[in-house]
């Protein structure tokens, strides 16, 4: 079943790379098919078997030996990755839907905001749409427990963007919504302290390679999604020892 969730992943990787490279663009996700940014010829099937095509091409276009982009296999291994890992945490549940759910929405954002520096509200307004109906059906909080997290996940980064005064993407802010409802108010709070704090040492880490200037804007969705990974899967046993350390 392990083997078979990896491949699967590898697959949806695969797609989400498109979906996160295309939808800011307002392209079709369908039409036209892949195909080299570089000489633009069409892709078939040996070119986007998800990481070996990577590996036995050596990074290069099969046709006009340009370099690809290693963060195409990168987010098939790293989506594959987490999908495994989410039932080895959580067990076989229905919250495994939820999971999943969850981990695409992340991968599909990080790509977008690497790239862009952009996290579109299709992307936003159709996960969260997916996530009404899984809360409905696998609630891990009451429905009010629910809107709580969805209103405190929304004020909290809005309120912080006026006062900095754009200190915070709009994307950023909306994201934080969406993670608030699937969370519930408490652990969004904690998503929000953990991710500021995940993006400061990555700023700095950015300044010390000269990758990130300073008063330069910067993509904080992939420490949002690390953030919501990390306390999805650990955060109320994280936030239990923080509290055994208080008292």
């Amino acid at each position: 079943m392990y083997y078979l969730i990896f491949f699967l992943a590898l697959l949806l990787g695969s797609f989400y790379n498109v979906v996160g490279l295309r939808i800011p663009k307002g392209e079709s996700i369908v039409a036209p098919r892949s195909h080299c940014i570089s000489c633009k010829t069409t892709l078939t099937g040996l070119d986007l078997v998800p990481v070996l095509s990577y590996v036995f091409l050596k990074g290069r276009c099969r046709h006009c030996q340009k370099s690809v982009s290693p963060i195409y296999p990168l987010f098939e291994l790293l989506t594959a990755g987490l999908f495994v890992l989410a039932p080895f945490l959580m067990g076989w549940t229905y919250e495994l839907v939820v999971a999943w759910t969850l981990i695409s929405m992340l991968i599909i954002i990080v790509i977008s905001d690497l790239h862009y520096m952009l996290i579109p509200n299709k992307i936003l307004l159709f996960f969260f749409a997916l996530f009404i109906v899984e809360r409905i059906f696998i609630p891990y909080l009451s429905i009010t427990g629910h809107l709580l997290g969805l209103v405190v996940g929304f004020l909290i980064p809005f309120l912080i963007a006026v006062i900095s005064k754009g200190g915070m993407g709009g994307g950023d802010v909306k994201l934080f919504a969406v993670l608030g409802f699937v969370l519930g108010w408490e652990l969004v709070i904690f998503t929000f302290f953990l991710s500021s704090l995940i993006g400061m040492i990555a700023a700095v880490i950015g300044m010390l390679f000269g990758k990130v200037k300073k008063g330069v804007p910067f993509p904080f969705g992939p420490s949002i999604a690390l953030a919501a990974i990390i306390v999805y899967f650990k955060g109320e046993a994280l936030l239990h020892w923080y509290f055994s350390l208080l008292y």
